[in-house]
């Protein structure tokens, strides 16, 4: 294993977790779209709880989204991503903190140091995965929407908090990967630590341990004189 690449993979991972927690409640997911429009008086943006609007003074109001089953479904399917994101990210940490060589939980044994690791890479690919999917899902909607000429209602646009998303999947994926590949336990170097060696037959203590085995020695007349 290999500590410096352990140390960076948690870093990227807890960024990226940090980060699923900046995109979750931004407010601008969406906002609406100014293609078209010759005067704007007001700008809307949403996001998986509420939906505000801001007039040319500044002024905002906003208001939530009043139930979760008149949601459309990939509103409801983002929000429990996201959420499942979080939760990921959260076992990723303590499962990372666990396993790498930097802390001492777990002792010395680094086999199963390295195991734990391993499976706190897993839980950030599973977080970015499910960042990935819920921001794509939504992105698809605003443009799908955006671009059909038959559509009556508000046009939007993508807002920060989508790219904000998009970045916390790519480092938690980036983070859950090098995590597994720097936890690998298929070399020689690692395995010689924890399988059991025989003495070799040229070790001298071989044949002190076991005098029933040791090898006869004669000696001639003159080695007495």
């Amino acid at each position: 294993m290999n500590a410096i690449v352990e140390g960076f993979a948690l870093f990227l991972g807890f960024i990226g977790w940090l980060m699923v927690g900046v995109a979750l409640p931004n407010r601008n997911w969406k906002v609406s779209s100014v293609d078209g429009n010759v005067i704007t008086t007001s700008t809307i943006y949403e996001n998986l709880w509420m939906s505000c609007a801001t007039d040319s003074t500044g002024v905002h109001n906003c208001r939530d989204f009043p139930s979760l089953l008149a949601l459309n479904g990939y509103i409801q399917a983002s929000r429990a991503l996201m959420i499942a994101a979080i939760v990921f990210g959260t076992f990723g940490l303590v499962a990372s903190l666990a396993g790498i060589q930097c802390t001492k939980i777990g002792g010395d044994n680094y086999a199963l140091k390295g195991r734990i690791a391993a499976i706190g890479g897993v839980f950030f690919i599973l977080q970015g995965l499910c960042t990935m999917i819920a921001i794509s899902w939504y992105a698809a909607n605003i443009t799908q929407q955006f671009f059909d000429e038959f559509y009556p209602g508000t046009k939007y646009e993508i807002g920060e908090g989508l790219y904000i998303g998009w970045s916390s999947g790519v480092l938690s994926l980036c983070g859950g990967g090098c995590l597994m590949c720097s936890c690998k336990l298929d070399t020689p170097e690692e395995k010689r630590a924890y399988v059991y060696q025989p003495p070799s037959r040229g070790n001298p203590r071989s044949a002190v341990g076991s005098p029933q085995h040791a090898p006869s020695i004669n000696y001639g007349r003159n080695a007495y004189v």
